[in-house]
């Protein structure tokens, strides 16, 4: 977005009266939220999705660090 047409939105949303830029806050935290719970749902379900094929690593921490360790050592 156009740091002008940013700018005529906030002017805009001062020209409203207090309650109204209230609502408008609750509105756009309440989407915000909502999207954010959609992103995270989608992590979970491809999360899921690369578990159940077996692409994720089952390990300890040290054997995560030496296998990353190992493929660091690999690309020189």
């Amino acid at each position: 977005m156009k740091l002008s047409t940013f700018d005529s939105i906030l002017d805009e949303i001062e020209a409203l009266s207090p309650e109204d830029q209230l609502a408008l806050l609750d509105i756009m935290q309440r989407r915000l939220r909502d999207r954010r719970r959609d992103e995270i749902a989608a992590n979970i379900a491809q999360a899921k999705k690369e578990y159940q094929s077996g692409h994720v690593f089952r390990g300890t921490v040290d054997e995560a660090i030496a296998e990353l360790i190992g493929s660091h050592e690999e690309v020189y």
